[in-house]
């Protein structure tokens, strides 16, 4: 995949149809400002049109994944506009435009797979619960910053953590400001797997997304809709909804293929999924 310009905050790098984007700001402790927002919407927004990969590794360098937001921001570029309705209005557009740029780490065609060490605080948290699966280092610890900077988290934390672990403890999380190391995250489901060091916990990453990308992309990608469809939705609804996604893309030529792979023990050869072009850039 080639980005149309260079990226100055992360490091893109596609092989084996493993897509690998890497936080590459430590001396920053990789905190997010409007170029990181930018990129990484370009980025994925990128992804979601090509078909080279067929999942994503989300990795970080330094001592932490990520401090979450810039502080200096607030005072900068996204200052908000408090004094009048008007302006307290315009947040609603300013904050839903951010949002949606981790929502596609959520609705991404492929999924992704991240791996965590140290610091996951703030808007790092956002980003990390719209990711499918998750692996730390043993010194990681995560933490709902925002409460502890006088604001309430409003990039997806506190939406998606309760669908990810209990309630309660999400309220004591997002009522307190402190951090959860790696193992209670672990415990509560956060977290698939705790590793000694961040090679290793890497290394988790690309072995889980070497075994992904080896099935059917269209299979993963009808898993993941089914999935997050049922999540939000009753079992029945979410059956129906199953009943669709296999009547759209059942292939008996995949499933042969599965088969004859393992009897042969051999690799599986199935098609990518088709790239997307947007509408408007037809004709």
């Amino acid at each position: 995949m080639n980005t149309s310009k260079p990226l100055t905050c992360f490091a893109l790098s596609t092989e084996n149809h493993i897509a690998h984007l890497v936080l590459n700001k430590p001396e920053a402790m990789n905190t997010m400002h409007p170029t990181f927002w930018r990129e990484l919407d370009e980025v994925l927004t990128q992804l979601h049109k090509d078909n080279a990969a067929r999942v994503l590794v989300i990795s970080s360098t330094g001592k932490h994944f990520s401090a979450g937001m810039a502080l200096d921001t607030f005072s900068g570029a996204i200052t908000m506009a408090d004094e009048s309705p008007e302006g307290r209005a315009a947040m609603f557009d300013s904050l839903t435009d951010m949002q949606a740029t981790f929502t596609k780490l959520e609705t991404l065609r492929i999924p992704v797979v991240v791996a965590i060490q140290g610091g996951c605080v703030g808007g790092a948290v956002d980003l990390v619960t719209a990711c499918c699966i998750r692996y730390a280092t043993a010194d990681a610890f995560f933490c709902i910053q925002e409460i502890n900077i006088g604001m309430v988290a409003d990039v997806g934390t506190l939406q998606r953590l309760p669908k990810l672990i209990p309630l309660a403890v999400v309220k004591e999380l997002a009522y307190t400001g402190r951090r959860m190391s790696a193992q209670k995250a672990q415990g509560y489901g956060l977290v698939n797997e705790v590793f000694d060091t961040p090679e290793a916990t890497l290394a988790a990453a690309m072995q889980c997304a070497t075994e992904i990308a080896a099935k059917p992309p269209v299979a993963i990608w009808g898993t993941k809709q089914v999935i997050h469809y049922t999540r939000d939705h009753s079992v029945d609804d979410s059956l129906k909804q199953m009943g669709w996604i296999q009547g759209a893309i059942w292939s008996n030529r995949h499933v042969m293929e599965a088969v004859g792979a393992m009897k042969g023990k051999r690799a599986a050869d199935f098609p990518a999924l088709s790239p997307l072009r947007d509408f408007r850039d037809l004709g």
